[in-house]
């Protein structure tokens, strides 16, 4: 929705520390850090840097709004 209306956004945590293939050995599986795995899915990144105009901000905003609607 995001993308489609000019906001970039990124994917803050593609996956859990604990499941990840460096991590493997210590025997972690899905489900043993439950908050973690939710932040996995639920967490995005949105365009935030000193350049950004206040316009810039307002729309980004309110199409986060227009998406809660």
């Amino acid at each position: 929705y995001l993308t489609a209306q000019g906001i970039a956004t990124a994917i803050y945590y593609p996956l859990s520390l604990h499941l990840q293939e460096v991590y493997k050995s210590l025997g972690y599986k899905l489900g043993d850090f439950p908050n973690s795995e939710q932040a996995q899915e639920e967490v995005l990144s949105l365009p935030m840097y000193p350049e950004l105009s206040e316009e810039q901000i307002e729309e980004i905003a309110k199409a986060i709004e227009a998406y809660n609607k």
